[in-house]
């Protein structure tokens, strides 16, 4: 069982690493903009977060403050990808504090995953 749930978080951290990397391939590319990759590494790590909150598989207890605040930067994030889409359809462009947040906010997720313990 342990093995299983070894396997979704390597899922949970490869939707990450999809999103961040979508993203970062734009900062590169100069473009600013909200991409499907991006929407596809959010849902994935969404996803396999989901799984990983349910008490399966462990012999410890949940650290349900660090599954809050993952939960809460993920819808957030979520909200970013939304309004940036919407800008991007509407203007060409999404703005930059935009494109930052989500950046910056991938990556603290991801951080809190691997540091928080």
């Amino acid at each position: 069982m342990e093995t299983l749930r070894g396997i979704v978080v390597l899922i949970h951290l490869v939707g990450f690493a999809v999103l961040f990397g979508a993203w970062v391939v734009e900062w590169v590319n100069g473009k600013r903009g909200i991409t499907r990759l991006m929407n596809w590494g959010l849902a994935i790590a969404g996803a396999a977060g989901l799984v990983l909150a349910a008490p399966w598989g462990i012999e410890y207890d949940l650290n349900y403050a660090k599954i809050g605040t993952k939960l809460v930067i993920l819808i957030v994030i979520g909200a970013l990808l939304g309004i940036g889409a919407g800008r991007q359809r509407k203007t060409g462009s999404v703005p930059a504090a935009i494109f930052w947040s989500i950046g910056i906010l991938t990556l603290a997720n991801a951080a809190i995953a691997v540091l928080w313990r």
